[in-house]
């Protein structure tokens, strides 16, 4: 596309988080919002008035209207019906988390948009949370920490939204996506999953352990999400033998801990600990430098969004693109089918 050429955005699914799509289009410069399509008539009515843009009933009528890009906030069942007209037609889509409700139909997304030659970023919200984007930092000026164990918490009330699916698809996939993206892509070589169903027919509660195989060496991840829970909370403690790193999602706010001691130094404690020395009075704060991570205040989704438009305009891969998505979505399934196998061998002695 031309530099100064507008992009021509519409949004198909304006509720929880579509409309929040269309108030960010509406306000970016370089772009013009179209329109929206939702189901419910009235709500996609609403939203147009309010964004100055048109409202349509189908995908179709967006699509004749003329679009470069859309974005894609229906049920996750939908997303293949919804995105398909789009990437047949080479327009950008930027697809809201899971890419899709299995693997087989977030591969036949990906390959679809690979044929067409059409932009597919996932939308992944917490890998432009500002904690994420700090701790991006660190590691691209060379002062990251190579993970050998990461422990994730997030935890919510029950909202009686997406009880279709399970905690994994509807909360863990968030986690799923930042621990893969730290591990390079790669997916991991051992899955193990417990779970509870109490409220839906699907897991409330998951606690999901991964290893990894990397280039670096091996890592775990123990990731427990919950929808059962009286608070939020969102926490991401992530271990390494140079430093340690907390990162609180809710409160944007991460703290990182270096071993700061020589390797002389080092050496020289490790030694008297062997030879059985007495270190109690010794000061552990004075081996280690804390500081917190550099964290800005921008907009997540504003963002995620300008992130999208430049991979439309330039052509360059997205961010998050379909194989990550894909890669998500059949690690998500390994740890259901784990959390199934858990739950089935549990039901003869649940009461």
């Amino acid at each position: 596309m031309a530099v100064n050429e507008p992009i021509r955005c519409g949004v198909v699914g304006v509720g929880r988080m579509g409309r929040h799509h269309a108030r960010v289009y509406s306000e970016m410069e370089g772009v013009e919002l179209v329109g929206v399509v939702d189901q419910d008539t009235d709500r996609a009515a609403m939203i147009a008035e309010s964004r100055n843009c048109r409202a349509f009933a189908t995908e179709a009528e967006l699509l004749e209207a003329g679009v470069d890009a859309v974005s894609i906030a229906v049920p996750t069942t939908a997303h293949m019906y919804s995105a398909r007209p789009f990437l047949e037609s080479r327009v950008a889509c930027l697809i809201e988390k899971p890419l899709a409700p299995d693997a087989d139909t977030a591969w036949a997304l990906k390959e679809l948009a690979e044929q067409k030659g059409a932009t597919l970023m996932v939308g992944h919200i917490e890998r432009f949370n500002p904690v994420v984007r700090a701790m991006d930092k660190l590691k691209a000026e060379g002062a990251g920490i190579v993970p050998r164990f990461i422990e994730v918490h997030r935890v919510s009330p029950m909202t009686f939204r997406s009880v279709d699916i399970g905690v994994v698809m509807d909360m863990m996939i968030h986690d799923i996506d930042v621990v893969l993206s730290l591990m390079g892509g790669i997916e991991p070589t051992d899955v193990q999953a417990t779970g509870v169903a109490v409220v839906t027919d699907h897991e409330d509660i998951c606690n999901a352990r991964l290893r990894f195989d990397t280039e670096q060496g091996p890592c775990v991840a123990n990731i427990s999400a919950s929808r059962l829970a009286f608070k939020t909370e969102r926490l991401t403690r992530i271990t390494g033998e140079s430093g340690y790193i907390k990162i609180d999602y809710a409160a944007k706010a991460g703290t990182i801990i270096r071993r700061t001691a020589n390797e002389i130094q080092r050496q020289e404690l490790v030694e008297q600990l062997r030879e059985g020395a007495d270190l109690s009075d010794l000061d552990w704060s004075e081996l280690v430098n804390v500081e917190p991570l550099e964290i800005d205040d921008a907009d997540q989704l504003e963002m995620e969004i300008t992130s999208f438009l430049d991979a439309v305009r330039t052509g360059r891969r997205p961010a998050i693109d379909a194989e990550a998505g894909f890669v998500n979505v059949r690690t998500a399934e390994r740890i259901v089918e784990a959390t199934k196998a858990f739950i089935e061998a549990v039901e003869p002695f649940a009461t």
